[in-house]
This record gives structure tokens, sequence and C-alpha cells, in this order.
């Protein structure tokens, strides 16, 4: 299957007064055609930052991209200037952004700030874009859009805002859409309906999807891969199948066990992830993970592991499932508990 997106070895920092915060470590991966992917992690982990380098949305200074290329469909977004940058955000890559109320404009009717898109990259104006705006309201599911057209957005509910940003996005067909939390403001009803609307306008549209979360619970129906960032860095990455059943870095398990599961008893506390990710002015020297992990090796202090492949569709970072271990046999079990 072909890529639509291709991300090599992408890094990204950001002056602050402290110093320069390396919030995105020499990130690869790719999205193909038709394809969901999920990238997860905790808050500070890099997953906004890499999506908006891909958008090329990255305020420069302070922040600054260091090194690394990011491929849409063969074309090299970071060689683009900022006006032709523009001709590909909304036309072949939209978003979906956390907030859909500071997103979207409150003195335009959500009707005009779909048709911007329109009228801007696919030239269509009058009976034409009103017509496509009618039916790109209807696609996401808003009630009554001969009315609605000419609202404004805080006429509409949060989950509603939410479905009006999903439709700018849609507007001119992107082949990538790219959600950041796009349901970290509503409520879990409306969490629901609006992953379930993003699923079935995936099948429709077979448009590709980014979905960056900080949540492994939501990805399992929507998602086909899973990329898992820890520390501005990929640590593993799978199908959502190989992730779930068997997971193989120790955060990608820490996250699993974090979450609360249907069989678990009432009483049986969350197991959650001690300590604090590291300072990112002053990365550590060996694997991110390191401090807050309970089989750290010594080499796990000094170097960063490469990534192992597990299978065809599985990697992993970590030392633990590097060769190394496994000849180091016993000794490996030493240095855990040294």
């Amino acid at each position: 299957m072909k890529s639509i997106l291709d991300v090599q070895n992408l890094s990204v920092s950001f002056a602050v007064y402290g110093g320069e915060v390396q919030a995105v470590r020499d990130v690869s991966f790719d999205v193909k055609e038709g394809e969901a992917v999920a990238i997860v992690g905790e808050s500070g982990s890099g997953k906004s930052v890499t999506a908006q380098t891909i958008m090329r949305l990255i305020q420069t200074p302070p922040g600054k991209i260091k090194k690394g290329k990011v491929f849409l469909d063969g074309q090299d977004l970071m060689s683009l200037s900022e006006k032709e940058m523009q001709k590909v955000r909304g036309n072949k890559i939209g978003m979906i952004f956390q907030d859909p109320m500071t997103s979207l404009n409150p003195t335009m009717t959500v009707g005009k700030q779909i048709m911007e898109g329109l009228i801007q990259h696919q030239s269509l104006s009058g009976a034409k874009a009103n017509e496509r705006v009618l039916e790109l309201l209807t696609l996401v599911g808003i009630p009554n859009p001969e009315t609605r057209i000419n609202q404004y957005p805080h006429q509409f509910s949060g989950g509603m805002r939410q479905r009006v940003m999903i439709a700018i996005a849609l507007a001119c067909t992107p082949a990538l859409l790219i959600a950041d939390e796009p349901t970290t403001a509503l409520d879990v009803t409306i969490q629901a309906q609006i992953l379930t609307l993003m699923k079935d306008l995936q099948e429709k549209t077979k448009t590709s999807i980014i979905l960056i979360t900080h949540d492994l619970g939501i990805v399992a129906d929507i998602c086909d891969r899973v990329i898992v960032m820890y520390a501005g860095q990929i640590v593993e990455t799978g199908t959502k199948h190989e992730i779930f059943s068997n997971p193989q870095h120790p955060y990608t398990k820490g996250l699993l066990k974090s979450l609360p599961r249907l069989d678990q008893a009432k009483d049986e506390p969350l197991i959650p992830i001690f300590g604090t990710p590291p300072d990112l002015i002053k990365p550590p020297q060996g694997c991110g993970f390191c401090s807050r992990c309970d089989s750290a090796m010594r080499i796990c202090e000094t170097e960063i592991p490469e990534q192992t492949k597990i299978s065809d569709t599985q990697s992993v970072r970590c030392w633990l499932q590097h060769p190394y271990a496994k000849e180091q046999g016993s000794d490996a079990g030493k240095e855990a508990s040294a």
C-alpha cells in the first residue's frame, strides 16, 4: 500500500529562558493511503508538536526545525515557501484542533468559515459553494443545515462545534486529516459520537487520519496502527492488536495498566506510572524512560537504544528487546537490579 505521508528523522526544538527544549527528537514514521494512525503519549511527549510541524505551524522563533524531512505524496513540505504551504493546508491536509471554540471565528457564521477553504482552494462561489457547505453539514451530522449555515459558533454546543471543525477540515477532501485531541473538551457521550463520526467519514472518504491523543482507550475502534511517543521520541509502534495484546515497551505497558477495565473489581486500584518525564532542556543521555522503569539496566542510563523489530509491523526502542539483553543473559538481570 502506498504511503501518503513519510516523516524522516524529524527533530524540533524551542528556545526558552532556561535553554533549548528538544521537543521532538529524531522521529520517523509513515501513514499509508486510507490508514488511520494514532499517536499516543502523555502531555509533553511531542505528539502535538509533531502534528504542527507536519502542517508547518511551528512559530519561528521560538521554534526551530533542527533536521528532518516530511513528504506528502512525494512532495517535501519542509522545502516549500510559506505561500506554497498555504496551498497545502486545508487542501491536501486538513486539521481538527483541540478546542473548537477558540479555533472558530466568533464573528463569522459557520457557513462562511466552511466556505473559506472552498473559495481559496477550489474556486467555488455562490450557489455551488453554498450547496457544498450544506452537503458537508449534513455529512457531519448537523441537523437543519439550511438554518445552521447562517448561525454563529456560540449558537452551537461543544459537540456540534467540533462537527463544524470536521466539516471545515474535510471541505476540500484532503488526502490526510490530522485530529489533535479532537475530543478533549467534550463529555464522554459526545466523545463517542465524534469518534464514531470520524470512523464513518474515513470509511466513506478513504481519507488517511492521524489521531493525536493521550488516551489509549479511545483509539481501539478508529485506528489501524498505534505510535507511542515518550520524551520526544517514538518508543513503540505496531498494529492496534499488537499494541493492546502484546506491548513490548515498559511505557506502553504502563499506559495500558493505568486504564480502567470492564472486568476490573470496584476496589481494585489503577496502577499509575510513578515518577515524572525527563527535562527535555537536558534530555537523558540514554533511554528517556529509564528513571521510571522497573526493568532498567545500566546501559539504559548511558545509551539510547535503536528500534528493534518484533514483527513486520511492530518495533520497539528498548534495550530489553534488543539483542544486547539476550546476549547478556543473566548478567542483564543483574544490571537491571543494580
